[in-house]
Formats: structure tokens, C-alpha cells, sequence
């Protein structure tokens, strides 16, 4: 067990799972003076407070919010639901929404302020925005293209159509990340060209069908650098709704030096030392990966480790 958890991972919520399917209890909730609503407005977060410590904003329930509030659950007892603004072109032309932003509040890109948040709070706007992207992009159904409308209080959309009628579940895409080094004192990372300027981070690549975590981490390794690993070890994991995905970290050990960068994969790949890491100065030359990324972890625990 981690000494803290990652960003964005074991939040505090109840997540009331057995509420899903009771519509009175729903709408009873939906109504209750004490639910809260967390709004998202094109994969942002409605945050108030300063730039340096901002606090997620939540609404009261009496703002028309309808059935397609999505339920996260229960926090001090409280319902709380997350409702997508996205189909407005100016959120704040919501009346629930235009007193917050007239205050102060704004939609902000959750990765950019994520570590500067409560952790609890950074958790429930990273659920409340991976749940309504699904929602969103979900409208109908995959097997015979009817409507599929929102079900479970927003955790299920079923079809539409009565002779297929099928449900459809939140999707949640695993991902290997993992912090490969020499056993020694170097690590491998690795830069994509999409990056932020002089970015690099540790290795990572989705999980395929019929394979297991061990497997995926060797084969992306080896697909991106060309180096065959062992001692394959789980470190943590962390919900990563960007929009969909699960980060399950690892850390693995080399069996070679020599680099075979895929050029369709990395811009480049690079060892480099504790020392040269502990006194790195950020610049558009080389910078380690966000705070609140699961790549960031690994890093600074091998780093304290050696």
C-alpha cells in the first residue's frame, strides 16, 4: 500500500451503487436541498478559489438539471450529481452556473490544476468528468444503432430498440506506464513529438486483447526502444478520465543498454541518472512529466529509492 494515493485515485465517496436502481430514492435525491451538483462544461472542471489552491464548485439541485444528472454518489451523506453543460456555447448562460462565474468561478482543464486541489476534490471532478465523456459519446447503441438512453442513473445506457435492447457500461481503457531502469542508477525515458517543449516520461501503451499486464509492459518496451526486460513489479495505479483510461504503473528492469527508438512511437528515448534528475532545472531542453501524473510517480519514488 502507497503512503498517499495517487492524484485523482481513492477518493473518499460513497458510491452508492445500490442507489442506481431505485427511482424514488433518485428523484427524492435529485430534489433534496442538501445534493450538490458538480457541472462539467466541455471536459472542464467549474473550480472557484485562488489560482494557486482552487476548490471545486458546487451547485445547488434546484437548477432544471433533469434526469441526465449523472449520480457519483453519496459524500457526508449528501447526493451528489454531475451534469455535462457541454451543448451550451457559454456555460454561464446557465442560470445555476452564472452566479458561481459572476463570483469567480470558471471551467478550467482538471490536468492543469489537479495537484493544486484538494485530493478528494480533484478525485470527484476526474469521476464526474470521465462519467459524462461516456455518456456523451455513447448515444446509441453498438450493435444496432438505436438511441440508447441513459439508465442507472447514468451508469448504463440501454437501447431503445425492444428486440435488442441491449445494455451498454461505462468504458475504461487499461494502460500500461512504466518506469524501466538499468537496476543500477539510470532510468529510461522517453519523449513523445505532441509534447509539451523538452517533456520526457516514462514509457507507456494501452493493454490488448487476450494479454496480461506483464505481457503488455514488455511488448511496449520492446515495441518503442527495442530493449527486453524482466522483474516485472506493480507499483500503483490511477484513474486517469482523460477521457477513459486506467494507468496500472509498473517498474522493470533492462536487460540491455542499447536503444531502437520507433520513430512512429518516439520523437526519442533517452537513460539518465539520479543525480542528473535531482538537480534538473526545467527547461524547453528536459522536464519531467506533470505532478499529478502517475509517470511523475514513479519517477520521484525511483528517485528516493537509490
Amino acid at each position: 500500500m502507497l503512503d498517499r494515493p495517487n492524484v485523482y485515485a481513492c477518493g473518499s465517496i460513497d458510491r452508492a451503487a445500490h442507489r442506481r436502481k431505485d427511482p424514488d430514492w433518485l428523484a427524492a435525491a435529485r430534489a433534496a436541498p442538501e445534493t450538490r451538483i458538480v457541472p462539467v462544461w466541455r471536459a472542464r472542471s467549474l473550480v472557484v478559489g485562488p489560482e494557486d489552491a482552487p476548490r471545486m464548485a458546487l451547485l445547488a439541485p434546484d437548477g432544471g438539471w433533469g434526469d441526465e444528472a449523472v449520480l457519483l454518489g453519496l459524500r457526508n451523506g449528501a447526493a451528489v450529481f454531475a451534469v455535462d453543460l457541454s451543448a451550451l456555447e457559454v456555460p454561464e448562460e446557465h442560470p445555476a452556473v452564472a452566479p458561481c462565474v459572476a463570483g469567480g468561478g470558471r471551467f478550467v482543464d482538471l490536468r492543469l490544476i489537479g495537484p493544486l486541489m484538494d485530493h478528494d476534490e480533484g478525485s470527484l471532478c476526474a469521476y464526474a468528468r470521465g462519467l459524462t465523456h461516456w455518456n456523451a459519446r455513447h448515444r446509441f447503441c453498438g450493435v444496432c444503432g438505436s438511441p440508447a438512453a441513459s439508465a442507472e442513473a447514468g451508469h448504463v445506457r440501454k437501447c431503445s430498440n425492444p428486440e435488442c435492447a441491449t445494455p451498454h457500461f461505462p468504458r475504461t481503457d487499461p494502460a500500461v506506464i512504466m518506469l524501466v531502469h538499468d537496476g543500477g542508477d539510470r532510468c529510461l525515458l522517453g519523449r513523445q513529438a505532441m509534447w509539451p517543449a523538452g517533456m520526457h516520461s516514462t514509457l507507456a501503451g494501452f493493454v490488448e486483447p487476450g494479454e496480461c499486464l506483464e505481457e503488455a509492459v514488455a511488448r511496449e518496451v520492446f515495441e518503442e526502444v527495442g530493449v527486453r526486460i524482466t522483474d516485472v513489479r506493480y507499483h500503483s495505479s490511477q484513474p486517469w478520465p482523460f477521457p477513459s483510461s486506467l494507468m496500472l504503473g509498473f517498474t522493470a528492469r533492462a536487460l540491455s543498454a542499447e536503444l531502437t527508438v520507433a520513430a512512429d512511437e518516439l520523437e526519442s528515448a533517452r537513460w539518465v541518472t539520479r543525480d542528473f534528475l535531482r538537480r534538473l532545472e526545467p527547461s524547453d531542453d528536459f522536464r519531467m512529466p506533470r505532478l499529478d501524473s502517475i509517470a511523475r510517480r514513479l519517477i520521484d519514488d525511483w528517485i528516493a529509492a537509490g
